[in-house]
């Protein structure tokens, strides 16, 4: 039975219900609910800006995209951002799907969190950062039609996503605080770790070996 939402059908495919399990069984409902309405909100966005990414492969990469804040790819600490793209790649290549497609992914989950880069680039990029923005601090909320918007937060509520959204990043960062350097999750460590001191680029240029 196909699985519609707001108007948007949930690809029904091997590796997304694969990816939908791994999501539920490894990461918290928190993280789940959040990822498929990124999925969803996206995808709406994604229609009203006349963008056609490939539904499976925006799926991925919204289920994916937090991942690295509670599953880390290896011992080796890197941003957040780089396990989840890591771990989709992994999981593309393993079912194979050919590495063009697994670097789509990878780069909208790396991405996912920049500034100003994701809309110049393709449309599954896009569409992840559209709607990471609005499920996180509800971006482009007047762009979406009520009903719809009101559809997919019956099916993925949000609870007290707010609260529980950032203690996530804190539970996920604060033991690789270096890794935030330079993006928006230093902002988080700021605000709720102690003595957390963020490094800045005026520092690291004055400091530097150089004599000049």
């Amino acid at each position: 039975m196909t699985d519609i939402i707001a108007g948007v059908e949930i690809p029904d495919t091997a590796a997304v219900a694969q990816a939908t399990s791994f999501l539920r069984e490894k990461t918290s409902p928190l993280l789940f609910h959040h990822s498929r309405r990124v999925f969803l909100f996206g995808s709406l966005h994604a229609r009203e800006q006349g963008l056609r990414p490939d539904p499976e492969l925006l799926y991925i990469s919204a289920m994916f995209h937090d991942a690295g804040l509670v599953l880390p790819y290896s011992d080796t600490e890197q941003r957040f951002e780089l396990d989840g793209a890591d771990h989709a790649r992994r999981f593309l290549l393993e079912r194979g799907f050919p590495e063009s497609a697994a670097e789509v992914v990878w780069s909208a989950i790396a991405l996912h969190t920049t500034p100003g880069i994701p809309g110049r680039m393709g449309a599954e990029i896009a569409a992840t950062n559209l709607g990471v923005l609005t499920d996180a601090i509800g971006w482009g909320l007047d762009r979406l039609d009520g009903d719809q918007v009101d559809e997919v937060v019956a099916a993925h509520p949000r609870g007290e996503f707010k609260r529980e959204f950032l203690r996530a990043f804190v539970d996920g960062l604060k033991d690789r605080p270096d890794t935030t350097y330079g993006t928006v999750n230093a902002d988080v460590l700021d605000h709720f770790v102690p003595g957390f001191r963020r490094p800045s680029m005026v520092e690291r240029v004055l400091h530097s070996p150089w004599p000049q």
